[in-house]
């Protein structure tokens, strides 16, 4: 099975930037990539900060982009989101306690998608109330499970964002670790970096957004670090004993070289022309 992994596209009002980029045409352009290549895609996943401000007229453009989107979506919210107006927005995705938490069933595995949102800060939270709908849903089904979310469930070693983490991980962590026979993977954003690990035994992977990137500057220990890197999604391929996860840099605007091209001939090792 093959699912699509967005995180941090940051929808603007329609002409603003975020770091010389706009993030409304470089969401079309991920859409449209995602199409060509991977049209046969299960189910598509964002894992949060979909709008940069919680503006509702950016969910407003992301809901009319989605519904004519063939491939099924399902969203998380993050830090820069505001939940009420993203509720107005879509009003379905919220739990029993007005949080942006859901189920979505496919071939390989059961999706939980969960919400880290903290009001007024960027760091992250999962309170009690949320703890218990996740063991619940845990306690509920045999497996295999994936979990979505924005916030990094463990530390990633930069400081700056180490501060604005999921603040109450060790919680998150500790109900992981009672299922993590039946948790396959755990999917998060927030850090605009690809990243991979473990949580309590379960990998855990992610990966730069649709728009501006972060950079792993462990020098800096006070201010985050952006770059210049390629906007890119990530291509999930779940097998019965097996995950993979790609990230793909759709932003990436140079040469691409595959065997039989005019100049791969002169890839060899007498002239290590390459």
């Amino acid at each position: 099975m093959k699912l699509i992994h967005m995180s941090d596209i940051h929808l603007t009002a329609p002409g603003a930037t975020i770091g010389g980029r706009d993030p409304r045409r470089n969401f079309e352009r991920a859409l449209a990539h995602v199409l060509r290549d991977h049209h046969d895609a299960e189910l598509m996943v964002i894992t949060g900060d979909l709008s940069d401000w919680g503006d509702r007229e950016d969910y407003l453009w992301l809901k009319a982009q989605l519904d004519a989107f063939p491939v099924p979506v399902r969203l998380c919210i993050g830090n820069h989101d505001n939940r009420a107006a993203f509720l107005d927005v879509f009003p379905d995705l919220a739990d029993e306690g007005g949080f942006v938490q859901g189920i979505h069933d496919t071939p390989a595995a059961r999706c939980l998608f969960l919400d880290t949102n903290y009001a007024q800060t960027h760091a992250g939270r999962y309170c009690a109330g949320r703890l218990r709908w996740l063991a619940a849903r845990l306690d509920e089904h045999d497996g295999p499970l994936l979990l979505f979310m924005h916030h990094n469930p463990m530390p990633v070693h930069l400081a700056p964002l180490d501060r604005i983490r999921l603040l109450d991980d060790t919680a998150f962590r500790e109900l992981a670790a009672r299922h993590r026979s039946r948790i396959r993977h755990i999917f998060f954003g927030h850090c605009h970096l690809p990243l991979a690990g473990s949580v309590a035994g379960i990998p855990v992977s992610s990966l730069r957004g649709t728009n501006h990137a972060s950079y792993p500057l462990f020098s800096e220990t006070v201010m985050l670090s952006a770059s210049d890197l390629p906007e890119s999604y990530g291509v999930v391929f779940l097998g019965d004993d097996y995950v993979t996860v790609h990230m793909v840099e759709f932003g990436y605007g140079g040469p691409i070289r595959v065997e039989g091209s005019p100049d791969y001939q002169d890839w060899n090792r007498e002239t290590m022309a390459r």
